[in-house]
């Protein structure tokens, strides 16, 4: 796929957030010198072009101008350029030296302080665009803006240089933060119900939302899912596709009783409903209730369960074949959906896993409980040693965990039961049960806000899943709840006693193949606290982390950075 060469004629944006690459140069210079940094600009654009995808896998587009900056009448083209075709994400491959306030500063002054804006350079000694680098770099930092750097690798001569691999990739990451920053922006969520059970750290924060991330919420009543439901106000010829999938290609729904068909057919149909509401609102993601409000408040009429519901939402396919994920919190926790949401974005869509932060088991805990289990360990895997956490919550377990990722829809349904569901929801429907396999790698995280700062912050580590023994893994579910969905976790940097105490709500959130990079990357864009409060953690590693921003090197570091930007 080949990026779009601009001209004044180029047609207006298609809403998607739009990369725009261009370079600097200095007027002096010898005429293939000025080749070589126009064709930089070409390259780089095809380098990415096609590389960044939105959740329903659209392609980010990108395009590029020929124009080389070498001063402010130039800068003022690009910028106008830019500025027609939409664009909201901006990258300068300089190769040469250039004049800082003439170029770049002049260019910029025609975009938002706000807008995301990456030096992706060379390390060349012939013509020093690395040298340009770190001059404009340190004076945008002074200025107090926010500035990513990728000094890179491309050949030091020729007239068709190629980035490196390695510069490619560090690249991407983060075109995936920016697109996720600006995807995002003017967007909204749905969340049906109030508070979410009284839980403060759940709480629809909306002028901090909307302030901070762009996003708005929308918040609907059930009572009007209620009436819906009531009224049959859904396809009931889908509804039938909908349920004849789940019987037929599942490893068993549990119908014990003459009303629970009909129950499971009203829990099928609120997400026909929900679908069809958050379609006509053009929300991202959502959130529902359900306790107290909307099944198990004695007081009431009770309804049936939502579990199957989040779980179709939070899936890549459902009973019409594959579909967009879209992030969805049980018990209507807004922090949980915002975290699901904007780790989905940054691995291009992969689907995420809600879950309760439940029983931490530590290695001294699994020794003693598989004895008692009559189950002999020799000691010498990583999660008896490290230990892990009983992922497990009743609703939005996203189907795609019950398997590896790639594994195909109908071989991951396989995997999966729909016992009836306990009794804290009056036994109105079922709910969706697995244990997800070994050996899926991701972070896990959890956004939290706080009043003392005004500001969100993301608690995260990377993590893998483990599996102990089939006996010993079903023991552990049933101390638990064994009818809901559980994944073992097991995180890479934290003890098992920082993760008993360091949770900032009762739920966490992984998503697979997320790499760190771009979480930090989105996190500095977002202006979110970064929090890592476990001793192994290095600081920085390399090819790993992202370099960290000047901004926060010249300003006391990253958190004091981040508190004077708020």
């Amino acid at each position: 796929m080949s990026a779009l060469k601009l001209n004044n004629d180029v047609a207006e944006s298609t809403g998607l957030p739009v990369i725009g690459v261009f370079a600097t140069c200095d007027p002096r210079i010898d005429q293939d010198s000025r080749t070589r940094a126009a064709n930089i600009v070409k390259m780089a654009a095809n380098q990415i072009s096609g590389e960044v995808l939105t959740p329903g896998k659209e392609k980010v587009p990108v395009v590029y101008s020929d124009i080389l900056v070498d001063g402010e009448k130039q800068a003022d083209a690009v910028a106008s350029q830019f500025k027609k075709a939409g664009v909201n994400i901006i990258v300068c491959v300089p190769d040469t030296w250039a004049f800082p306030q003439l170029t770049v500063l002049s260019l910029l002054s025609h975009f938002p302080q706000d807008i995301p804006f990456n030096f992706t350079t060379g390390n060349s000694g012939p013509r020093p665009g690395v040298v340009f680098t770190h001059a404009t770099n340190g004076a945008l930092a002074q200025s107090g803006r926010l500035v990513h750097i990728n000094v890179g690798s491309w050949a030091d001569t020729g007239l068709d240089p190629i980035m490196s691999d390695e510069t490619k990739d560090a690249l991407i990451d983060w075109c995936y933060a920016a697109a996720t920053i600006q995807g995002l922006k003017g967007k909204r969520v749905v969340v049906f119900g109030h508070d979410s059970m009284g839980m403060e750290t759940a709480l629809p924060h909306v002028a901090a939302t909307r302030n901070q991330f762009g996003l708005e919420i929308t918040r609907l009543d059930m009572k009007l899912l209620a009436d819906l439901l009531t009224k049959e106000s859904y396809d009931k010829e889908e509804l039938k596709r909908l349920r004849d999938w789940l019987e037929s290609g599942s490893a068993g729904i549990e119908l014990p009783e003459g009303t629970d068909s009909g129950n499971l057919d009203k829990s099928l149909a609120l997400y026909l409903i929900v679908r069809d509401l958050m379609k006509d609102l053009n929300a991202v993601g959502g959130g529902f209730m359900s306790q107290l409000e909307w099944g198990s408040d004695a007081r009431g009429i009770p309804l049936p369960v939502a579990d199957i519901m989040e779980s179709l939402f939070n899936s890549s396919f459902d009973h019409n074949g594959p579909k967009e994920v879209v992030p969805y919190a049980t018990e209507a926790d807004v922090q949980a959906l915002l975290t699901q949401l904007f780790m989905t974005w940054l691995s291009g869509g992969n689907p995420p896993l809600f879950m309760d932060f439940r029983k931490v088991w530590d290695p001294s805990e699994i020794k003693e409980f598989a004895k008692e289990q009559g189950v002999t360990l020799n000691g010498d895997t990583k999660w008896e040693q490290k230990g892990f956490v009983d992922g497990v919550n009743s609703g939005s377990a996203s189907f795609d965990w019950a398997a590896l990722p790639g594994t195909p829809s109908e071989e991951i349904l396989k995997k999966i039961t729909f016992p009836k569901a306990v009794e804290y929801f009056s036994y109105l429907g079922n709910s969706v049960h697995y244990i997800s396999p070994e050996g899926i790698e991701g972070i896990a995280a959890r956004l939290a806000y706080s009043s003392l700062s005004g500001m969100f912050s993301m608690v995260w580590d990377e993590t893998e899943t483990v599996l102990p023994p089939q006996k010993l893994a079903q023991a552990v579910c049933e101390t638990a709840n064994p009818t809901w969905p559980h994944t073992f976790v097991m995180p890479k940097y934290a003890t098992m006693n920082e993760y008993k105490h360091y949770a900032p709500a009762n739920h966490f959130h992984m998503t697979w193949n997320l790499k760190r990079a771009r979480l930090q990357f989105w996190m500095d864009m977002a202006n979110v606290l970064s929090v890592t409060p476990w001793a192994a953690k290095p600081v920085f590693e390399e090819g790993v982390d992202r370099p960290i921003p000047l901004l926060y090197i010249i300003n006391g570091g990253e958190d004091q950075a981040k508190l004077m930007r708020k």
